[in-house]
C-alpha cells in the first residue's frame, strides 16, 4: 500500500502508482499464476507499445484464469504482429482532421485537444496505438490549439483525449482548463479518460474542484468494457465528481472475448448506473493495425444491440456506432 504524510503533493500518490505500473509480461503472469503454455495466444514484445498496466487493475484480474477478459485488453500477443487487410496504423483518419499540431476537428461545433500521448495503460485495440504524439500533440505547449480555438467561434465544445488527459496532473490540467474557459463562446468541456477505472485514485479533490468549479459545463467520458471493471472503489471515486455536477458517461469498445455478449452488456449497463454513469456509446472496433483478433462481425454486433434493446430500458443501452473517416459524426449500426 502507498502510504503519503501530509506535506506531501496531494497528487503523488497516483503519480506514485501510476510509475509503478506493470511492464513486464512475466511478472504480470506470476502475480496471476500463470503459465505462458496455458494462454490462448503465445505473449509478445512490442517495444514501440508494450505492456503497461497499474497495479490496480491487475488486482480486478481473476487469478488462474489465461482467458481473464480484463487480462485480455492489455496483454500483448504474437497475432498482433499478423497483417490483416484493412487494419492500418490511421483507422479514423486523426491525421487528416489536424488543424494545428494537437489539436482535431472533425465534427461540426466541437474541437479535440491530443493533450498528451501518456496513458496508464496501455489497451491493445487502441485506436492510436501508432499514432505520432511527438510531432502532432499539444503535450509541450496548447498555447497554438488555443490560439485556434479563439477564431473559430463556431466552436462550442472542447474534447480532451489523448493518450489519457488525466495523466497530466492537476496542475497542468488547471491551467488548461482556465485558458479554455476564457474562450467565451467556449460551453462545454468533456474529457475522455480510461485512467479512473484503471486507476480510480487520480480523482483528486483538486481534479474535483477544477473540472466542477468551470464556468464550462463539464462531462467526464469514462471507459469501461467489462462489469469486472466497474468496482465499489470506482463508484466512491467518481461519486464527488458527480456531486460536483459533472456529468458521467461512458463509452465501450465492443471487443471478442471480452464483452461480446449481451449477458456481459447488460451487467455493464446495470453497474454503471448504480455508480451514477450512464452508458453513451458501444464503439465497432476501430480497424486499427494489430487489434483485428479483437473484431466482431456487424451481425453478431446486430444480434447483440437488439438483445440489449429487449432486456434494458432504453437509457441504458448505448449507442452502438463506427466511426468513418469523412463522416459528419458517429455511424449508428443501423446504418452501416
Amino acid at each position: 500500500m502507498i502510504t503519503r504524510s501530509p506535506s506531501r503533493l496531494e497528487s503523488e500518490p497516483w503519480q506514485q502508482a501510476l510509475a509503478a505500473a506493470i511492464s513486464d509480461p512475466r511478472e504480470l503472469l506470476q502475480l496471476l499464476g500463470l503459465e505462458e503454455s496455458s494462454l490462448p495466444l503465445p505473449v509478445d514484445h512490442d517495444p514501440d507499445f508494450p505492456l503497461r498496466v497499474p497495479r490496480y487493475y491487475a488486482g480486478l484480474m481473476r487469478h488462474g484464469d489465461p482467458a481473464d477478459p480484463l487480462l485480455a485488453q492489455v496483454l500483448p500477443t504474437r497475432r498482433e504482429r499478423d497483417p490483416v487487410t484493412g487494419f492500418v496504423t490511421d483507422p479514423v483518419d486523426d491525421l487528416a482532421a489536424v488543424q494545428s499540431p494537437g489539436m482535431l476537428k472533425k465534427y461540426h461545433g466541437r474541437a479535440l485537444m491530443i493533450t498528451t500521448g501518456a496513458c496508464a495503460v496501455h489497451c491493445r485495440y487502441c485506436f492510436r496505438r501508432h499514432y505520432p504524439y511527438a510531432g502532432q500533440s499539444a503535450t509541450r505547449s496548447w498555447e497554438a490549439a488555443l490560439d485556434g480555438l479563439r477564431r473559430t467561434p463556431e466552436v462550442g465544445e472542447l474534447i480532451l483525449s489523448g493518450g489519457d488527459p488525466l495523466a497530466l496532473s492537476d496542475r497542468r490540467l488547471a491551467a488548461l482548463v482556465s485558458e479554455a474557459a476564457a474562450i467565451p463562446h467556449l460551453q462545454r468541456l468533456r474529457i475522455h479518460t480510461r485512467l479512473p477505472v484503471v486507476l480510480p485514485s487520480r480523482i483528486t479533490p483538486q481534479l474535483v474542484d477544477l473540472i466542477g468549479a468551470s464556468r464550462l459545463r463539464s462531462v467526464v467520458v469514462i471507459h469501461v468494457n467489462h462489469p469486472h471493471e466497474v468496482t465499489r472503489t470506482l463508484g466512491e471515486a467518481l461519486w464527488p465528481l458527480a456531486a460536483a455536477g459533472v456529468q458521467l458517461l461512458n463509452q465501450a469498445v465492443l471487443l471478442k472475448s471480452v464483452n461480446d455478449d449481451a449477458d456481459t452488456l447488460v451487467k455493464l449497463s446495470e453497474s454503471l448506473f448504480d455508480r451514477g454513469v450512464l452508458p453513451y456509446y458501444l464503439h465497432l472496433l476501430d480497424p486499427v493495425a494489430g487489434a483485428a483478433h479483437f473484431s466482431v462481425s456487424t451481425e453478431r454486433a446486430r444480434a447483440i444491440e437488439r438483445a440489449l434493446w429487449e432486456r434494458l430500458p432504453g437509457f441504458l443501452v448505448p449507442r452502438v456506432v463506427r466511426e468513418m473517416p469523412g463522416a459528419a459524426g458517429k455511424s449508428p449500426l443501423s446504418q452501416l
